[in-house]
């Protein structure tokens, strides 16, 4: 129903809220008035038959008694009073007639009780629990149901499964399913479960679930078990490169020697065993070399540690990386010494391309050409020298050029290099430019020849050699 042109003007010109006024009387009153509406208001919540409720006062006393009425009697002089007399003469000389004091004096206990009595209302629907979470997981789940939760993730416990017969049921219907995570999962309850000797002679004939023990073992590093477990089985080799591994936990270098010496009596194949020796052999000597070169670098009278010092020990290094460092700082020293690099080919028996290849890559970092090219020197029976390299000399040339070698070294070994299109692209490559014009004055390439003048330098030593080759009248070129 819309409303009258009257009724809007007084809706948008009236308002709930009152102007200032210096009447601070009025305003008084005003809140007197509310508090009384609002103690008043208690009698809507609270029942009229509570009348047998006991009632209290602020300090726990029932309202009425004697001690009660003594404190309100005290505690009604000084400046109360006078603040009371006060409100009495403002009452008087102000329109409004005096408040007449409650009839009721309804206690805080009585309050909150009827806010206790009245019931909760629940807003949100109750929803109905699914059946799955009632079902109980320890005892209700059979074999396949609780292998089908193991392998998709779900929370299912083993602990029912008390007897021996119900555990290795379970690992076979685990095995069944070929997943790795539900069969070590079952494995890791029953190593908990049973005992060893009971667990390994169960796995005995059960090879796939023995296997998933064998690298679970493995990957927590529970090498005690699992050296039993080889005993047990009688895996002899197996047995002994367990026990062999256990060396990379001993840091102290002269324990670990005296270890991998207790390691060479163990049943390893032949193969294994060359290894272990040849192990215990080159830890012996890399704490020799260490001792000697720690004196040796500390006293500073030996020239190549004043210039290259030592980055790192050689203690516990490969080696290869030991048969670098000799080469870089024993290179000179002779057979019968241990850190000799030729004591070390011969008794590690190092082949001649790697041998070759580290002292090469040790010599060209030290840039003792010298020493570069006695390494690739040989003298036949009759006394002449001759050139050779067991790794190909387009990989001396690519190793020397890593190396920052000039190109009077590169050249030397690029005119080796038995293939002509691989000489003529490795001299292009590290602009040898009197290998690519020899080549093709060789070959007899006049318009290849003709076509390098153009990227050679103008006015330069190879122009000149390339102009002085095709005005030659000696050479028959083939084009």
């Amino acid at each position: 129903m819309s409303r009258t042109k009257v009724d809007e003007e007084e809706y948008w010109h009236s308002s709930k809220f009152k102007a200032f006024t210096f009447d601070d009387d009025d305003d008084e009153l005003c809140q007197l008035k509310e508090s009384k509406r609002a103690v008043n208001s208690l009698r809507d919540i609270v029942d009229d038959d509570d009348d047998d409720l006991e009632r209290v006062s602020w300090s726990g006393e029932p309202v009425g008694s004697i001690s009660w009425s003594i404190k309100e009697t005290a505690s009604s002089g000084g400046p109360a009073l006078e603040g009371r007399e006060q409100l009495k003469t403002r009452n008087s000389l102000s329109s409004y007639p005096p408040l007449p004091k409650p009839a009721s004096t309804y206690s805080l206990s009585s309050f909150f009780k009827a806010l206790s009595d009245v019931p909760p209302k629940n807003y949100a629907p109750e929803l109905r629990r699914p059946k799955g979470e009632y079902k109980d997981y320890s005892s209700d789940w059979s074999l396949s149901d609780t292998v089908r939760r193991l392998q998709k993730g779900k929370v299912c416990s083993l602990e029912r499964f008390r007897s021996l017969q119900d555990k290795l049921q379970l690992l076979e219907e685990a095995v069944t399913i070929h997943d790795g995570n539900v069969i070590t999962a079952v494995l890791i309850f029953l190593k908990r479960t049973l005992s060893k000797e009971i667990l390994f002679r169960e796995l005995e004939v059960r090879q796939i679930a023995l296997r998933h023990l064998i690298h679970f073992l493995k990957e927590i590093g529970d090498q005690k078990m699992l050296l039993d477990l080889f005993r047990y089985l009688d895996r002899t080799e197996e047995l002994a490169l367990s026990q062999y591994q256990e060396h990379l936990n001993i840091q102290d270098p002269e324990k670990r020697k005296e270890f991998l010496k207790s390691c060479i009596g163990l049943p390893f194949s032949v193969e294994d065993a060359a290894h272990v020796q040849d192990h215990y052999t080159l830890l012996e000597r890399q704490i020799i070399i260490e001792v000697n070169d720690r004196h040796l670098e500390s006293s500073g009278q030996t020239e190549i540690f004043r210039k290259h010092p030592r980055k790192a020990s050689i203690l516990n290094m490969p080696l290869v990386t030991t048969l670098f460092y000799s080469c870089f700082y024993h290179y000179t020293e002779p057979e019968g010494t241990f850190s000799s690099p030729i004591n070390l080919k011969k008794t590690f028996k190092i082949p001649d391309k790697q041998y070759v290849l580290t002292a090469l890559a040790a010599r060209a970092k030290l840039r003792a050409w010298q020493d570069v090219d006695a390494l690739f020197t040989t003298k036949n029976w009759l006394g002449y020298t001759k050139k050779r390299a067991p790794i190909g000399f387009h990989r001396v040339v690519e190793i020397l050029h890593k190396n920052n070698a000039p190109v009077q070294v590169l050249q030397e070994y690029i005119r080796l290099v038995e293939d002509v299109d691989t000489k003529l692209n490795l001299a292009t490559k590290f602009k040898c430019h009197d290998v690519v014009i020899e080549t093709y004055r060789d070959l007899k390439d006049r318009q290849q020849l003709i076509a390098y003048r153009c990227k050679v330098d103008k006015a330069s030593v190879e122009e000149e050699k390339i102009d002085g080759i095709l005005s030659s009248t000696q050479i028959r070129w083939k084009n």
